[in-house]
């Protein structure tokens, strides 16, 4: 698998030239490609995956795309990353583009990790939930990836009982960088079912 996964880094890094110098690295078992120690894409399985973005929502959605999921401290984690199928490999054009996307997005991931000292400043998040937040003890970003939505949304719940789906999305999107509107279909789904799973929460269009 080790080969295969080479190859494909091989044949990446020639498709995605004009992008500029790729540079990959092992990382959980897969390999990262980054441009200016900017990562954007991983391989895992002889398997190309680029980062989702608000740009490629539209094109993820409508090819139903496969997204990465890792095994990390033992617990598969599904990423941000969605899978380059044998159709966009034979669409260079396409190719190219949706790989641009990537890269400008986590280039504005990276930037904005510098730049936020705020939680308010995070997609998604207001300066309620931003209260609500601080008064959960969840007052920075790193904090609040370390949680994970779920947990960051239980805490938040027990403040205010009210609390909708939407919040659990907008959480969620705080975190991966993206609108929640954008968040890959199939996190959508995980995080609703969970929810559904909640006490009190029989009505999923309750206040936010």
């Amino acid at each position: 698998m080790k080969k295969i996964s080479y190859e494909r880094i091989y044949q990446s890094t020639k498709y995605l030239l004009p992008l500029g110098d790729v540079q990959h690295r092992a990382l959980f078992g897969g390999y990262t490609l980054a441009v200016d120690n900017t990562v954007f894409a991983m391989v895992s399985d002889g398997e190309l995956y680029l980062r989702a973005s608000e740009e490629s929502a539209q094109y993820c959605v409508k090819n139903a795309t496969t997204f990465l999921t890792l095994v990390k401290r033992g617990r598969p984690v599904l990423l941000n990353y969605f899978r380059v199928d044998e159709g966009l490999w034979q669409d260079q054009e396409r190719f190219l583009q949706l790989s641009s996307f990537a890269l400008e997005a986590a280039r504005r991931e990276r930037s904005q990790r510098y730049k936020v000292h705020r939680l308010k400043d995070l997609p998604n998040l207001t300066f309620q939930l931003e209260i609500l937040l601080y008064d959960a003890g969840i007052t920075d970003e790193e904090t609040l990836r370390t949680l994970g939505a779920e947990q960051c949304w239980l805490k938040i719940r027990a403040l205010n009982k009210r609390l909708s789906y939407k919040v659990l999305f907008a959480l969620e999107g705080a975190i991966v960088g993206l609108h929640e509107a954008a968040l890959p279909e199939i996190r959508r789904r995980e995080l609703l079912t969970w929810f559904k799973t909640q006490p009190l929460t029989n009505d999923i269009h309750s206040g936010s």
